[in-house]
């Protein structure tokens, strides 16, 4: 390209909202790349100057030296067929820092100053080594940029504050937050037995449901209680730092005890607490089971482990559906059923 194209500037901390804004009013260009301006702003190309988003100005740009994909950059930089074949072929950004799995790859800080080239708005870059534990804590490894693994995610209106170095964000759970806050009904009750940061919650509560938030790790409890406020949801949340099942064992012995239209169970061993979140689940109600399943084993494993649930407690399950989020590891993948108890 070596025509003059158009590009918004806005200062660097305020890219994701001004993204979002452009993409709503219909004017940002996905053809082209976030580039650096000067010290602190960015250029977020445009088709058009916007009409509704607050940008500082607008300015032409050359596009003719653009390099458009990692491979573009890393030829740049010498790398060799050989070496290209093990280069990563997808990321993720979250706000202003790019995940990346380079385990196999060679030269990982060519990557990451690669990546840092193509996505203008970021400043870190993180390779991801895995998620471990109860709490499901990630291990990262700052592998190009400033290194700082604190940032604001914004998707579909919510916006999420967190530290990637601290706490998970799965890039391919977007489609299934999006999902949640789409299905609750206004003033809808429903409880969130592993909220983390706000996942589902906030898109849920910015739905106009009023929801129940249980998360253990302190970490991630105090990003999930700043980001209610943040999401000036706070009057449709309720939070707590403890374990869900302790939590529905007082709201039973309440002397007003609750009961949830709709349980949400975002945690790959969901099934180790489904007694719990039946006993907090009302007469017709419905239930979220989030899974890690074998792909030879669906749909019966988490289904039947739902029936089995139910029997104990003296429920029947009316009516399910399973859907598949994303492959989690080699031949399994990430399930959620959608089941209603009676």
């Amino acid at each position: 390209m070596s025509d003059q194209s158009l590009a918004a500037v806005v200062e660097k901390e305020r890219t994701q909202v001004a993204l979002a804004s452009l993409q709503q009013e219909g004017v940002y260009d996905e053809g082209r790349h976030i580039d650096e301006h000067d010290d602190g702003t960015v250029a977020i190309p445009v088709t058009d100057p916007p009409a509704q988003t607050d940008v500082l100005e607008v300015v032409r740009v050359t596009g003719e030296t653009r390099l458009r994909t990692l491979e573009d950059h890393l030829r740049e930089r010498g790398w060799t067929d050989a070496e290209l074949d093990a280069a990563p072929g997808s990321w993720a950004v979250i706000g202003s820092v790019v995940l990346v799995d380079v385990v196999d790859t060679p030269r990982p800080a060519e990557v990451g100053e690669a990546l840092l080239a193509m996505h203008g708005h970021a400043d870190t870059v993180l390779s991801r080594q895995g998620i471990a534990g109860v709490h499901r804590e990630p291990s990262v490894e700052v592998i190009a940029g400033e290194g700082d693994t604190h940032t604001v995610h914004r998707e579909h209106g919510t916006t999420y504050a967190l530290d990637l170095a601290e706490v998970m964000f799965s890039p391919g759970n977007k489609a299934e937050r999006a999902h949640m806050g789409e299905v609750v009904d206004d003033g809808e009750r429903v409880l969130d037995m592993f909220a983390g940061i706000g996942y589902f919650t906030l898109p849920m509560a910015r739905g106009g449901a009023h929801v129940t938030a249980v998360e253990h790790n302190s970490t991630a409890f105090q990003y999930l209680v700043e980001n209610v406020v943040g999401n000036e949801v706070s009057d449709r949340v309720e939070t707590y730092r403890a374990d869900c099942r302790d939590v529905v064992a007082r709201g039973i012995e309440a002397a007003d005890p609750f009961a949830f239209e709709r349980v949400l169970m975002g945690y790959y061993d969901a099934y180790e607490y489904l007694d719990r979140a039946l006993d907090a689940l009302e007469a017709g109600g419905t239930i979220h089971m989030h899974e890690a399943t074998p792909t030879a084993e669906l749909p019966d494993r988490p289904v039947d482990r739902l029936h089995a649930a139910a029997e104990r407690n003296d429920r029947q399950v009316t009516g399910y559906d399973l859907r598949e989020i994303k492959g989690y590891s080699e031949g399994v993948s990430h399930v959620v059923v959608d089941a209603t108890v009676k």
